[in-house]
């Protein structure tokens, strides 16, 4: 049977070119950078190249850090933990603002922070599913707002969020921000020269790249204490031999991304529009957050009468991977806390699920869900009508 995979907003496939980049760095070249011997000394030019990639794909000034890290989780951890330390604790300010639909570990480092004394306030989102900068507005204070974090495209809905009016907002007021940019890199353009964010998080496996690796951006200027404590790497801002494969594997993957970006907006986005029209054919569904507000690869429909569960489950008997939404909180049976956020009634909101393609998915592949979902969703109901 042949497999589909549209859950690319849960992880990717690595491209096929950053695999063979990554290869010579596992058995060959496989010394510790920070050795003064040969087998170390050989690998730092491709490290450099590697992050020459890295900081050229968001448009990073040389002066700017760029931290190799495991993973958004930990990048977003260190920056929400560090404000803590470095400006909680030592300032007047006791507040953190982020929104009701960040990425579990966002919600749950904030969550930590309040049994610390931290007040953090969770901004709900408008009737498009995002927070503008009037919301933002009405629940920030430059004597008492340490950091704002805000999401710069979400990971259910695909919903891109004002970014650039919120980071400039904030700059204003003189208040930390910080964005987890995960959904966006390799979907829509990451400027950080245009975008006046203070820290960026991203991983690598979300745009084509191996796991395991991740970068957190901070502006020059900005300083907060490392999460991770031990030796000078990483100019001492996070301890721990860097995973030189994976970082090989980012940068290149990096350079890919922002190449396809064109792909990414046209074909991609033709593919995503084409099988969201046939899912909009079917009555009584709904698709959360108008196309032209998302990232061009993402669907987040809900169909009345049919459980999420149950539809991921038949259509992955068919080998069609979709999801409910956030890997990291997949094992929950708590309804969509998106949908809540936005409203939708609970009925719907155990009924959603995500469809995220990729440059890598083809026409086949959308005409062959097509139709799987078609007849599934019909049988489903059928079994749900006799049931009543």
């Amino acid at each position: 049977m042949e497999r589909i995979y549209l859950d690319n907003n849960a992880t990717t496939i690595v491209d096929p070119k950053v695999k063979d980049a990554m290869e010579p760095f596992f058995s060959q070249m496989y010394g510790n950078p920070n050795s003064l011997h040969n087998f170390g000394i050989e690998i730092r030019p491709y490290m450099r190249i590697a992050l020459d990639r890295l900081y050229a794909g968001i448009n990073a000034k040389e002066s700017d850090d760029i931290v190799i890290n495991s993973c958004a989780t930990e990048g977003n951890n260190t920056v929400i933990k560090g404000v803590y330390y470095e400006v909680i604790r030592n300032t007047g300010k006791n507040e953190i603002v982020t929104t009701q639909v960040e990425h579990p570990c966002v919600i749950n480092s904030c969550k930590f922070l309040e049994t610390l004394g931290v007040k953090v306030i969770y901004l709900p989102v408008n009737s498009e599913g995002i927070v503008d900068a009037d919301i933002l507005r009405e629940h920030i204070h430059p004597d008492r707002t340490a950091l704002v974090s805000i999401m710069w495209a979400n990971n259910e809905t695909g919903l891109v969020f004002p970014i650039h009016e919120l980071a400039t907002l904030c700059r204003e007021k003189g208040i930390l921000f910080h964005t987890d940019a995960v959904q966006a890199i390799g979907k829509v353009e990451v400027d950080v020269q245009d975008v006046p964010v203070d820290f960026l998080t991203f991983s690598a496996h979300k745009f084509h790249g191996p796991k395991g690796v991740g970068s957190l951006f901070m502006r020059e200027g900005v300083n907060i204490p490392p999460l991770l404590h031990g030796g000078e790497q990483m100019g001492g801002r996070r301890a721990g031999t860097v995973n030189t494969a994976g970082l090989i594997g980012m940068g290149y993957a990096m350079e890919l991304a922002i190449q396809h970006l064109k792909y990414e907006n046209t074909e991609v986005r033709r593919l995503r529009d084409k099988l969201e029209d046939a899912i909009l054919s079917i009555r009584d569904v709904l698709v959360i957050g108008r196309r032209e507000l998302r990232t061009p690869n993402t669907i987040l429909a809900a169909f009345k009468g049919v459980e999420g569960e149950a539809l991921i489950w038949d259509l992955n008997q068919r080998g069609i991977a979709t999801s409910t939404g956030s890997a990291c909180a997949s094992e929950s049976l708590e309804p969509n806390p998106t949908f809540v956020a936005m409203h939708i009634s609970s009925e719907l909101a155990h009924t959603g699920i995500r469809l995220s393609l990729s440059r890598f998915t083809t026409e086949e592949e959308v005409d062959l869900t097509i139709l799987a979902i078609r007849n599934t969703v019909e049988r489903l109901r059928s079994i749900s009508m006799k049931n009543r």
